[in-house]
């Protein structure tokens, strides 16, 4: 089990906070730091203050030297496949090699309307992530590229510098998907990850990639298993309950009115970590039994670097080999 932090810039995260948590987590020895990519908040109806990726990355590969840097994921419904493949490749050199590119086929509608994009119907989307995956991968080549899709069209089209490696950057798709993502994810992906999941429904899913890459002759166990899960810890029930009560005010709710130990209680139910240091290792090796690799850490309060620090020195010695 690796153990990563996760940061969602898209909700009032100021550069100073951003750059912070960078380098916190670089130095208490987490394997990974990630960052998402959206053009303003997934709560609706909210105003917040919204980060651009490729900037926040950037900074990352320069401020790191260790820990890998990535996003959960970048939408190829507004991310043309030539600006990911250029701007993978530079993040690819600046990191030395630690970046990975996390690509999905895009979800939020309001968004999408906001900003002009069009969203697809589902089917559709699938199709437009695979054809950007194969220009993705036709680009990192160095070679000339022509490629006449439903979707995109090169004509002879170079891109240099190339990757750091010949096998090009590593790519994690994210969806879960049964009939089309994983298919899609065992032709592709270096890495996984499936999204929102209980255990039930990430062993199904797990099940059902294996048996899409025995299909095509690739092994199950190249494609690295991954999730992004909300924690909340603390040391005793009270410092619990203050952080579903920040949990409640970054949703936008009004903290003074909600039950925090209800809030606990749906938290649990939706399977993200919650409880002390010791209770919140237990549930990662709980998933790390089903077959997970990684864990990107979703921090939603940039605040508290005091759980972020607990995280470190008291969950990551207990689950990290």
């Amino acid at each position: 089990m690796q153990l990563g932090v996760m940061v969602a810039i898209q909700e009032d995260v100021t550069w100073d906070g951003w750059l912070r948590v960078v380098q916190f987590a670089e130095r208490a020895g987490f394997e990974s730091v990630w960052t998402s990519d959206h053009l303003w908040t997934v709560i609706p109806g909210a105003m917040k203050q919204s980060l651009a990726m490729w900037p926040a990355l950037t900074a990352a590969a320069l401020e790191t030297t260790r820990a890998r840097i990535g996003q959960l994921v970048s939408p190829t419904t507004y991310r043309h496949p030539v600006e990911l493949a250029q701007n993978a490749v530079a993040l690819d050199h600046l990191s030395q090699g630690r970046y990975i590119l996390g690509l999905g086929a895009g979800w939020q509608e309001r968004e999408h309307e906001a900003f002009g994009f069009v969203l697809p119907a589902p089917g559709e989307r699938l199709e437009r992530l695979r054809e950007a995956l194969q220009v993705i991968r036709a680009l990192w080549s160095g070679e000339p590229v022509t490629f006449r899709g439903r979707f995109f069209r090169l004509e002879a089209a170079v891109l240099h510098p190339t990757p750091l490696r010949p096998e090009g950057v590593p790519v994690l798709v994210g969806g879960g998907g049964e009939q089309k993502t994983l298919r899609i994810v065992a032709e592709f992906a270096d890495e996984w990850n499936p999204g929102f999941v209980d255990p039930d429904g990430f062993v199904r899913k797990d099940r059902l990639l294996s048996e899409y890459c025995r299909a095509i002759g690739r092994d199950p166990k190249t494609i690295r298993r991954t999730l992004m899960l909300t924690y909340l810890v603390g040391r005793t029930p009270e410092e619990l309950r203050e952080k579903a009560r920040r949990w409640a005010r970054w949703r936008g709710l009004d903290s003074a009115g909600v039950d925090p130990d209800r809030i606990l209680e749906e938290l649990r139910a939706r399977w993200m970590l919650v409880g002390t240091p010791e209770a919140i290792a237990e549930q990662i090796r709980q998933w790390a039994d089903l077959g997970v690799d990684r864990i990107m850490l979703h921090m939603f309060d940039l605040e508290d670097l005091d759980g972020l620090d607990l995280m470190a020195s008291r969950v990551l010695p207990a689950v990290v080999p």
